[in-house]
Formats: structure tokens, C-alpha cells, sequence
């Protein structure tokens, strides 16, 4: 079994409009963007990453904005709800928040005992914010978000699968614990993990399988903590029987990729080297930074992408 997985590193989603996704993640969810880069396949489209103050594994939810992708379609297969973790008795300011920004899809409820406000990203993105009452983490503090509701980082997230047989095998492989159960839900928790810990898996046997496009999660990426832990999943994966991509550096972490049985794409991310490796942690996700290959090029490359401001 895995022992270093500590929790979510990231979740990297789609998006159909670079600015609109910005305004949304960074005015009115208050996060900080802590870095705008490009697609490493695919330079005229940004790359954006939206955390804490330092872009701490476990708070960066990172989207791909595609100009005028088509919407996906939800289904099994995906990532089904990416779920932060606020303050406990925060989601009555949410609520409120949202209504006045016009957030679609609010909806609350209660999940293995926490309090739940669903709601959607502006191309139909699944979202939840869940209370805690143990986070301790410190959050970004935006303009007019306190810190008694501010958003501390991810809680987890939940998969829509088919079958979850072999995708809860994995996880506890993986060093996820089985938590508890709720009607097709099944919950599991790294222990001791980031604060961003917990995966649930939702058995949806009669669901159409989804379609991936804006508004729809990427891949979903877990911490390890140095690139020797990764190497060391790396090789446990492979030994499994798993098809591992080798180390790829992605400037901020370095990664490596597997197909999961249900259809998830995940990710082993390192905590190493960070976002602050390339710019100061005052004036992180200020100036545009591209990979090195591409700096040669950013003159063509600046002129191709949409400021994000308005």
C-alpha cells in the first residue's frame, strides 16, 4: 500500500472564456490566482492557477480556457463535484454572495453530518462549498470575503462511476480509508492528509457517461511530497499493473499520469519546486510566465491571448 499520498494537490478543469473564469474564481469565490501560464500542448491557451496565498497543495483548483469550447455534458467517467472547505457557518454569507453574482445552481444539503451549498461555475461547472469545523488552514482574504467564511482550500472531491469496485480498491491502495457510506455514496479519507483529504465515489449504474468539455474536470492531481515519494508511487502504481506516464516537469511540480478503472484521469503531483519558484509570493499570478520553450516565442504568444482583465 501507498503511504505518501497526503491528500488533493489540484483539480484542473475546463473552461470557454479566460477572463470570465478568472472574474469568477478570483471576484467572487475570493481566491488568489498564483499563477497565469500557457498549456504546455497548446501555448495560446492559458493556463490559470487559483489558491491560497502561496498556491498550497491541497487549494489550487487550475483551468484550461478555451475560447468558446462547447459545454460538456456530465455523466459517470468524471470527476463529478469539486468541494472547498469553508468556516463552519459560512454558507448563509455564501448563499447571499451568490445570489447577488448571480451563481447558478444553489442548493443546499447536508453530507456525512457537514452542511453542503452546491452550486455552478459559469460553464456549468459542478461545485460545493462544505463546512468545516477542524480546517485550520489559513485562507486568501479577498475584498469583502472575512475570515470566518473565506475559502481554506479544497475538501475533496466526489467521482460518478459506473462501477466503483476497482476505483475503491485503488484508493485504498492509493492510502484512502473507507469512511462511511450514504445511499450510493461511498466516502474515503487520507489520514492525517493536507485538509483537502477526502474522496467520495458515487455508484451511478443507469447514468450516461460523460462528455468532456467546458465546465468539465481535466484530471484530478494528488500531493506527494518530494519527487522521490513520486517516483516511489511511480514504481508501487506500475507494479500494480497500472500504465504510468514517466516524470513530466510542469515548472511549479513535477507529474506523472494514469487512467483510473472508472475513467478519471489522476495525477501525482510533487509539493516541490512551488509557485513562488519563478516570482516573488507578494506579486504571485501578476505577469504572464511561459515554459522556457515557449519564451522565444511570446511576443506571438501574448498577442494570442485575451487579457484577462477587462
Amino acid at each position: 500500500m501507498i503511504k505518501d499520498i497526503k491528500g488533493l494537490h489540484h483539480v484542473t478543469s475546463m473552461a470557454s472564456d479566460a477572463r470570465r473564469n478568472n472574474r469568477f474564481f478570483t471576484d467572487t469565490l475570493g481566491l488568489r490566482r498564483v499563477k497565469q501560464t500557457v498549456n504546455f500542448d497548446d501555448p495560446n491557451v492559458y493556463h490559470l492557477y487559483y489558491g491560497d496565498q502561496t498556491g498550497s497543495a491541497g487549494t489550487v483548483m487550475t483551468y484550461f480556457p478555451f475560447p468558446n469550447m462547447m459545454l460538456g455534458r456530465p455523466g459517470v467517467g468524471e470527476v463529478g463535484e469539486t468541494q472547498f472547505s469553508v468556516p463552519k457557518g459560512a454558507l448563509r454569507f455564501w448563499q447571499d454572495r451568490f445570489t447577488a453574482h448571480s451563481v447558478d445552481g444553489l442548493k443546499t444539503d447536508t453530507v456525512f453530518g457537514a452542511n453542503r451549498l452546491h452550486f455552478m461555475g459559469r460553464d456549468g461547472d459542478s461545485l460545493a462549498l462544505i463546512e468545516s469545523a477542524d480546517d485550520n488552514r489559513a485562507p486568501w482574504l479577498a475584498d469583502g470575503i472575512a475570515s470566518d467564511a473565506a475559502i481554506l482550500g479544497f475538501a475533496g472531491a466526489r467521482f460518478s462511476l459506473h462501477d466503483t469496485a476497482a476505483t475503491e480498491e485503488l484508493l485504498g491502495f492509493m492510502g484512502y480509508q473507507r469512511a462511511g457510506k450514504e445511499g450510493d455514496v461511498t466516502r474515503f479519507i487520507i489520514p492525517n492528509g493536507n485538509g483537502a483529504d477526502t474522496i467520495d465515489v458515487a455508484a451511478l449504474p443507469k447514468t450516461p457517461f460523460a462528455r468532456q468539455g467546458a465546465g468539465s474536470v481535466h484530471h484530478i492531481a494528488f500531493a506527494v511530497e518530494n519527487r522521490e515519494k513520486q517516483l516511489e508511487v511511480r514504481k508501487a502504481l506500475m507494479d500494480t499493473g497500472y500504465q504510468v506516464t514517466p516524470v513530466i516537469d510542469r515548472d511549479y511540480f513535477w507529474a506523472i499520469y494514469f487512467r483510473t478503472p472508472g475513467g478519471v484521469l489522476f495525477e501525482i503531483a510533487t509539493n516541490e519546486p512551488g509557485f513562488n519558484r519563478d516570482e516573488d509570493t507578494a506579486h504571485l499570478g501578476e505577469a504572464l510566465k511561459l515554459p522556457s520553450r515557449y519564451e522565444e516565442f511570446r511576443d506571438q504568444i501574448q498577442a494570442n491571448l485575451k487579457p484577462l482583465a477587462a
